[in-house]
């Protein structure tokens, strides 16, 4: 009798067992759920095809969290405009901008005047979000060597003003 009672909690036990492991796959592989950002604007740059939404980012412990496949934007002033997106997605084409082409950004129109590659360890970000004398809009995407997922060395910036 004492024989069928640890044969029975055994076979208990591993049952459970394989139930909990079962769910915890079934739990642990399912996709991360998709956040959801409120769309606060949209930006168009025609010359390399690209057309997102825009959402408003807040500055969270002096981070901005960059969204997967749109475009993020903060501002601290209102000369000042500054997006933010990854390169392997929203700003995949960048790179391919030149000065002097357009962007459209919440029915404004600006001109791209300057594109500059920096060592990520290079950048002041107080500099690139200073207020100015004339509305501008800086985009800024990862460039360089990979460094884990979703950062590099490098940040490539476009500055352009309103046109």
């Amino acid at each position: 009798m004492e024989l069928k009672r640890r044969f029975d909690f055994r076979r208990i036990v591993t049952i459970l067992y394989i139930v909990a492991f079962l769910a915890f796959i079934v739990v642990g592989f399912q996709p991360a759920e998709a956040r959801h950002y409120e769309i606060s604007g949209n930006i168009e740059i025609p010359s390399i095809g690209l057309t997102s939404d825009v959402t408003t980012l807040e500055l969270v412990d002096h981070k901005l969290e960059t969204p997967d496949t749109i475009v993020g934007s903060f501002s601290k002033y209102s000369s000042k405009i500054f997006l933010v997106g990854h390169s392997g997605t929203v700003f995949k084409n960048l790179k391919d901008a030149q000065v002097g082409d357009l962007i459209y950004y919440d029915d404004k129109t600006f001109k791209i005047t300057e594109m500059e590659t920096l060592q990520k360890s290079d950048i002041n970000m107080s500099l690139i979000l200073m207020p100015g004398k004339e509305t501008t809009l800086i985009i800024m995407t990862c460039a360089g060597q990979r460094v884990g997922e979703k950062d590099a060395t490098h940040r490539l910036i476009v500055t352009a003003v309103k046109a």
